[in-house]
């Protein structure tokens, strides 16, 4: 043992120390691979790719016509849905452009469409006479204006009036008609008639008169183009 190793304590070997030996030289080194991988998967193929319409069209989607709120329900059962033939009115005469079940079909229909027809005449009327009271020299706002006042002015007037004359005339006809069981001529003549004087009937026996005619020259037109026609 030298001075320094007294003093400090230390033990110095006279040799170099052995190396110590690792676990990896222990261990055989082979460069070669123990197991080997082999790839399982198929080429993709194009043609068995899956479009949009394979699984809209499928049965998991649910059918559009059954969210429909009548869906499932039996339509032959519902009165509203189907006319039935045996329910049509078999007054001979009754018949007419539109299967009818009694009055109150010919009510509908022809009030409806003899408001709609004498409105669309007032309108017509009314913009050819707004045209008319107004100068070529005014500016397009006024002519525009005095046309929609005409249009406004005659078409409702027109209309109302000849949808209650309607009203009227087929309550008549209707009553008359059940009561001589058949439906004719002289029953739309009589209708007309009547319902044109009551329509006038406060305006005295002359306005009265002339109305009265004026509806049942209507009506025994409709009575002959029915005929010919339907």
């Amino acid at each position: 043992m030298s001075l320094w190793g007294t003093l400090t304590g230390k033990r110095t070997s006279s040799g170099s120390p052995a190396p110590h030996s690792t676990s990896t030289d222990t261990i055989p080194k082979d460069p070669s691979p123990t197991t080997s991988f082999q790839s399982t998967s198929t080429p993709f193929d194009p043609t068995s790719a899956q479009d949009v319409s394979s699984f809209l069209g499928g049965a998991s989607l649910p059918d559009p016509s059954q969210l429909h709120p009548l869906a499932g329900l039996n339509q032959q059962t519902l009165d509203y849905l189907s006319l039935d033939e045996s329910a049509l009115s078999d007054l001979p005469g009754g018949r007419s452009a539109l299967p009818s079940r009694g009055w109150s079909d010919d009510l509908q229909y022809g009030t409806g469409v003899t408001y709609l027809s004498a409105l669309t005449l007032g309108g017509a009327y009314g913009m050819v006479e707004g045209l008319r009271r107004t100068p070529a020299s005014a500016p397009p706002k006024i002519r525009l204006n005095s046309v929609l006042n005409s249009i406004t002015r005659r078409g409702p007037f027109l209309g109302n009036s000849a949808g209650v004359i309607a009203m009227v005339y087929n309550g008549i006809n209707s009553t008359i008609g059940y009561y001589r069981g058949k439906h004719d001529s002289a029953n739309s003549l009589v209708a007309g008639a009547l319902s044109g004087m009551l329509f006038k009937s406060t305006r005295g026996l002359r306005p009265m008169l002339i109305s009265g005619g004026l509806v049942a020259g209507a009506a025994g037109v409709w009575t002959v183009l029915r005929k010919t026609l339907f």
